[in-house]
């Protein structure tokens, strides 16, 4: 996700497009979210058991330390009301759903909806199909075209704080795609998770680190039956700066928190 956009183009594109509310979002896109919402929740007895089942079952996938992980994203979300943005790495094209299985059970999730992070898939990788377009909708995915045109970028991270606003959960990731070194790339973070830190009051952010161990780098899934370590730490990035330099602060402290939570994975196994 790019965001290069200063604070008076960000203005006038806003005002151009939108007519906003008290959250900072056009009464139709507001209605739109809460249409998305109530579908994602009726079916999501459904859509969670599948990947649930597909997790445990096809891909054979295990956390290492599930219930103190998922013991532990409970604490953090006891300890304040404050909107919660989590941010990961990004290997994977089911990181999303792998996170989001780290952090609660299908039980857990089904009455607890707004703590399940929302995600924003690359449009290209799931968006492609009708089938696949009626899935990611589903599952909660607000679908973007990375590197796509600012309005377009701009309407869905308005969406992301609205959401984050109304006490809900939302998943981005920093380097906006999966890494092609396999490490946790610190030159490609995008600016608009910055964006959002800095739009939304008294935002906090879950940092996630998540790596099978046998994943040496990028793909589309980790290998079957692989075992996948996560650790998470919950920051709230601060900056005195304005506009773009803003977005570049908060947004490099997320990334920079992703870097340190990787070299302590890799120190821990030598």
């Amino acid at each position: 996700m790019t965001d290069e956009m200063t604070d008076p183009e960000q203005r006038r594109t806003d005002s151009a497009t939108v007519t906003r509310g008290s959250t900072g979002v056009a009464p139709a896109m507001a209605r739109l979210h809460a249409q998305h919402r109530f579908a994602s929740m009726v079916l999501a007895p459904i859509w969670l058991t599948l990947v649930v089942l597909a997790m445990r079952f096809y891909f054979r996938y295990r956390i290492e330390d599930v219930d103190a992980l998922r013991a532990q994203y409970r604490r953090i979300r006891a300890q304040s009301d404050a909107p919660i943005l989590v941010c990961g790495n990004h290997l994977t094209l089911i990181d999303s759903l792998l996170i989001g299985w780290a952090l609660g059970s299908g039980p857990y999730w089904l009455t607890h909806p707004d703590e399940l992070p929302w995600n924003t898939p690359e449009r290209a990788n799931f968006g492609k199909t009708w089938g696949a377009r009626a899935l990611i909708f589903i599952v909660k995915c607000i679908p973007i075209t990375r590197g796509g045109p600012r309005q377009e970028v701009g309407l869905v991270l308005a969406r992301i704080r609205h959401l984050l606003s109304k006490g809900e959960t939302a998943l981005l990731f920093p380097e906006a795609g999966r890494s092609r070194t396999g490490r946790v790339d610190e030159e490609a973070v995008a600016w608009g998770v910055g964006r959002v830190i800095g739009e939304v009051q008294k935002c906090r952010v879950l940092c996630v680190y998540l790596r099978g161990r046998r994943q040496e780098t990028w793909g589309d899934f980790p290998q079957k039956g692989d075992v996948l370590d996560v650790s998470m730490v919950c920051i709230e990035p601060k900056s005195d700066a304005r506009g773009v330099r803003r977005s570049r602060d908060l947004s490099r402290q997320v990334i920079r928190q992703l870097v340190q939570m990787e070299a302590d994975y890799f120190d821990a196994r030598q």
